[in-house]
């Protein structure tokens, strides 16, 4: 493999590992590192004459240059221990500020001069703090580093005067608060990612539903209303529960289901019992019809249809049912009445505790909710009869 595709592997393994945003920052560090390394070397060059001991100077210029090329390499390239190569690059810009006083100056040089390293070069550990740990660390960082530098040349009584630690403060807060807005960028970056990704599985998995459970409800409630009997209330079911999952849909992705305008829908009664009773029920009704909303009226057909399943369980298979429905204008009554075995009353409640609330949600929790009464009348060997009451005028659903 050739040097540069290794790097380009290097580069795209890196920027997938950059979970905070920060490698662009981090790379362009690096060029103000190279530009300051080259700012101090020109330095160098310049005013080594100034110095008592120049061989060490360009010692220390060449311990600067090595480690400016470990450092940028480690930071550059998403090394996974940047908060150690930092530290150390906190300690080496401290050692080397503070080997002006072994290079020592002419005529007291470094009293009115930067540093060795020169300040320019000792901003790199500022950098370096500021992008990882903040605009706070950062300030903290050039403190350390603009005090030493002070110290070191004699100069903190001129420190209200002299440029360096202000130009350093500066430079710590800016490329802090820079980082930390990379920082909050990346972190909303991916929530929306994130968001978008769940978006997309909540549509994937409302296209497969309604390809597959919905088309299959539909169906249910279809053929169920078609058949009639006791397959009707099986329709009603797979009805709500087809619209029940619908709504949840529209909201999972993110829009509320309108809310339709009620409309008025008057449904007869009676009609509705002939169509779906099994033709082995005597069905007895008023001549006229008996006109109440559609939703009151299936609830009542549900409820007919729930007494005439139960007797089909456990009335045995001799049983026959009858239905009687009458309206006074002023309430529905409806009676289920079969010729089968009967049973103990008592049974009811003991199957409510036991958690079988078949004929209590069936019927009586239909029959309440329509703000009507419900009574039950059987004995064993005597049949069942249902006698169910329930205003016809003013109903409201609860």
């Amino acid at each position: 493999m050739h040097f540069a595709d290794y790097c380009d592997d290097v580069s795209t393994a890196t920027l997938q590992r950059d979970s905070s945003g920060l490698l662009p920052l981090w790379r362009a560090a690096q060029v103000f590192r190279l530009a300051s390394l080259i700012y101090a070397g020109a330095v160098q060059w310049t005013v080594v004459e100034h110095y008592v001991r120049p061989l060490l100077s360009w010692a220390v210029f060449a311990l600067m240059l090595i480690w400016s090329g470990i450092a940028a390499m480690l930071l550059a390239f998403g090394y996974r221990r940047r908060r150690q190569v930092v530290a150390a690059e906190v300690v080496v810009t401290l050692l080397l500020m503070a080997s002006t006083l072994m290079v020592g100056g002419k005529n007291n040089y470094f009293d009115r001069h930067q540093t060795v390293p020169t300040t320019f070069w000792a901003a790199n550990a500022v950098v370096s703090v500021a992008i990882l740990l903040g605009p706070w660390w950062g300030l903290a960082c050039a403190g350390l580093v603009g005090l030493s530098a002070l110290a070191i040349c004699n100069q903190l009584d001129n420190i209200g005067f002299d440029a360096t630690l202000p130009i350093l403060l500066t430079v710590g807060l800016a490329v802090g608060m820079g980082a930390q807005i990379v920082r909050r960028a990346r972190e909303q970056i991916d929530r929306a990612i994130r968001l978008e990704a769940a978006a997309s599985e909540r549509e994937r998995l409302a296209r497969e539903v309604h390809d597959s459970t919905l088309q299959v409800l539909a169906l249910v409630r279809r053929r169920g209303a078609e058949i009639g009997g006791p397959t009707a209330e099986l329709a009603r079911l797979a009805a709500e529960q087809e619209d029940a999952l619908r709504k949840l849909l529209s909201r999972q992705a993110g829009v509320e289901a309108p809310v339709p305008v009620p409309v008025p829908v008057q449904r007869d009664l009676r009609s509705r019992l002939e169509e779906v009773l099994p033709t082995q029920v005597s069905l007895a009704a008023p001549g006229q019809p008996i006109v109440l909303p559609e939703q009151m009226t299936d609830e009542i057909v549900a409820v007919v249809c729930a007494a005439i399943d139960n007797t089909a369980k456990h009335a045995g298979a001799d049983a026959r049912s009858y239905v009687l429905l009458e309206d006074d204008g002023e309430e529905i009554v409806v009676a289920v009445r079969d010729d089968g075995a009967g049973f103990d009353p008592s049974r009811l409640a003991e199957a409510a505790a036991e958690g079988r609330m078949g004929v209590s949600k069936s019927i009586r929790g239909r029959v309440t909710d329509l703000g009507g009464t419900v009574d039950l009348f059987t004995a064993p060997g005597e049949g069942t009869e249902w006698e169910v009451h329930i205003p016809s005028t003013g109903a409201e659903q609860r």
